[in-house]
């Protein structure tokens, strides 16, 4: 018997195939469970045209594990290989019997979920094992035919006897155990139950294999008090659960199935906020199955998180997580996208291309929206509980794009708000606008408490306007990118232009016109703490405020400079001293006479703004030290 060579460059070729291909080399399995499910569909098909009795129940896909022997046997009573055959399809690289067969003009076989497409798959066997048997019989032959390669050095093909009318046993001889690699697991029945139900779970036909069980033995009358005994016994169990839910019809499916996929698939204790089943027969086709969780994961907001939806191709799992499907502000969604039309590349885990998977992008993030949207109207208790969870990341995907995904995102934002104390949008916000406001107020804090004790709050609230509660560090750094919202620009009470249509504009200016001298003292007492002192008529109760002058509010530089790296940066902050406090009097009246003192009130008076502004006091003892001198 002549051994003969691959043709094709074979042993670059193939080793190129062993080695670099796969990532992980427990595809194997998956491959080789694959090209039997493509041979079980020819023969199915095979049965058709001969008006065979033959029906899909009949077909299985056997798996075997031989601890001692160290082998590895996937089987299948499939359309089998001639001799030819097996010449033709083994050994010749990239040449896929499975392709040739579907690419026939008849509909019915076009229809056929072929997996196989490149002629590759079956090789990465070779990843774990050194020899490989195939033992093949055609549909309607007469004689079975063995073929027999221990690599790239070539194969045999010789006839053989076989216990089996039609089909295909594979049998792989493993490689020894290495330092980087436990190629036993590959013989151990609770490993294959695991791959088969990662990548094969949704093959459609039943793939068996034989386990050992310990059950009691059956005891004789009279010995039903004795200690229990038992015995191992080997059962075939079916590893795969065939149907996936998504390709059913969504009438057919109850919410309990649709929880319970959820819960099982992706280790969730709790049910899911929102079920997303989608179907698309255009080009490409696809059948989505996308879940909204309850709860954020404990690494959500953590570097370690990783987004995406699984991906499969005709049933087969490609990539567990394929991030290419959600945008990073809807990475919070789980669930799958099964599409028969991907351009995968040749190990089958990843696209050659991704226009597809960009159409299928768009549409599961419309839908992610919509369904989003619906809630927000229909069910605001839930989407609430939604957002405490993960409305910090739609906040994010405002930011991070510099507001290109302003249209998509900014109709699912909600703030607390003076109104009610309740959450709300920026559509309700606008719609209660008065006819005479032009703006959009907000103001920023650690709390909603601490935001409702702002002077600058108390004072919008006074004047008769809407304040939005912005809490999340990123929540300005957001309305920024913003800009507006139909037409209405965002603006922080705590900004030294705030104008609230007050009617003793002159009278003011005149004030801080008349006072000059005694606000430049104050300014230069706080040296570069500020950059301007002024007097406001604003402020109700409180005696004085600290307010931006530019771009950078204080709430984003005490953001800003917590961070680990970059440039510090600093605010202009206004000081703003209340015109109708008794405080006021008393900065007047110490000007040009005790200045001295005057100093430690200025000094004490922006200690006093730090802390109600919600800032860090720069030197707290100074501070203290004040206090008691003033007091005695």
């Amino acid at each position: 018997m002549r051994k003969k060579q691959f043709k094709a460059q074979s042993k670059k070729l193939l080793d190129m195939m062993i080695n670099s291909i796969y990532t992980h080399k427990e595809i194997f399995l998956r491959e080789l469970i694959s090209n039997a499910s493509d041979a079980l569909d020819k023969q199915y098909y095979n049965s058709l045209t001969v008006k065979s009795a033959a029906s899909r129940n009949d077909y299985v896909i056997g798996i075997e594990a031989d601890k001692e022997a160290r082998t590895l046997t996937i089987s299948d009573n499939g359309c089998g290989m001639t001799a030819e055959e097996l010449d033709n399809n083994l050994g010749t690289i990239a040449k896929s019997g499975s392709l040739d067969f579907k690419s026939s003009d008849e509909k019915e076989k076009s229809e056929l979920e072929i997996i196989g497409q490149f002629g590759v798959g079956f090789y990465s066997a070779f990843m774990v094992s050194d020899k490989v048997v195939v033992e093949s019989r055609a549909n309607g032959e007469e004689t079975a035919n063995r073929w027999v390669s221990d690599g790239a050095d070539g194969y045999t093909v010789e006839e053989c006897a076989v216990d089996f009318e039609h089909g295909t046993v594979i049998t792989l001889y493993l490689k020894e155990n290495a330092e980087d690699e436990d190629y036993d697991r590959f013989l151990d029945f609770y490993e294959i139950s695991r791959l088969v139900k990662k990548y094969s779970d949704y093959i459609r036909y039943p793939i068996m294999m034989e386990n050992e069980k310990r059950v009691p033995v059956e005891k004789a009358e009279g010995e039903e008090d004795s200690e229990p005994e038992y015995e191992t016994v080997k059962a075939p169990e079916q590893l795969n659960s065939m149907v996936p839910i998504w390709r059913k019809n969504k009438n057919e499916i109850s919410e309990e199935e649709y929880n319970g996929f959820y819960q099982d698939k992706f280790y969730d204790y709790e049910a899911p906020l929102r079920v997303i089943h989608s179907k698309n027969e255009g080009m490409p086709a696809y059948d989505a199955l996308v879940y909204i969780p309850s709860h954020a994961p404990f690494n959500y907001y953590s570097k370690d998180y990783e987004k995406g939806l699984q991906l499969y191709s005709n049933g087969v799992m490609i990539t567990e997580k394929c991030a290419d499907l959600l945008p990073d502000y809807f990475s919070f969604a789980k669930g799958l996208v099964d599409s028969p039309d991907l351009s995968l590349n040749i190990s089958r885990e990843l696209l050659q291309h991704d226009r597809q998977l960009k159409v299928i992008a768009r549409n599961i993030e419309k839908k992610i929206k919509s369904e989003l949207e619906k809630m927000l109207s229909d069910e605001r208790e839930k989407y609430e509980s939604f957002f405490s969870a993960f409305g910090l990341q739609i906040k994010f995907g405002i930011y991070s794009s510099y507001g290109m995904a302003k249209d998509a995102l900014q109709n699912l934002v909600i703030f607390k708000s003076s109104f009610e104390d309740k959450y709300t949008t920026l559509s309700e916000y606008v719609s209660r606008m008065k006819e005479e406001q032009k703006v959009i107020y907000y103001a920023c804090g650690e709390t909603v408490d601490k935001i409702k004790l702002l002077p600058q709050t108390e004072a919008v609230n006074h004047a008769g306007f809407e304040v939005l509660y912005l809490t999340d560090d990123v929540d300005e750094f957001m309305l920024k990118m913003m800009r507006d919202f139909d037409s209405k620009t965002f603006v922080n009470v705590c900004t030294d232009n705030l104008d609230l249509g007050d009617e003793n504009k002159e009278l003011l200016a005149a004030e801080n016109k008349e006072n000059e001298e005694l606000l430049s003292f104050i300014k230069e007492t706080l040296s570069e703490k500020v950059s301007e002192a002024r007097f406001t008529n604003k402020l109700r109760s409180h005696p004085v405020c600290l307010t931006s002058g530019g771009e950078i509010s204080g709430e984003m530089e005490r953001i800003i400079n917590a961070m680990p790296a970059g440039e510090k940066i600093k605010a202009q902050m206004v000081l703003e001293i209340n015109c109708d406090h008794p405080v006021a009097a008393k900065l007047k009246e110490l000007y040009g006479k005790d200045n001295e003192t005057l100093a430690k009130y200025a000094k004490l008076l922006y200690s006093s703004a730090c802390l109600i502004s919600g800032m860090a006091v720069e030197n707290p003892v100074e501070m203290s030290s004040l206090i008691c001198e003033l007091m005695v």
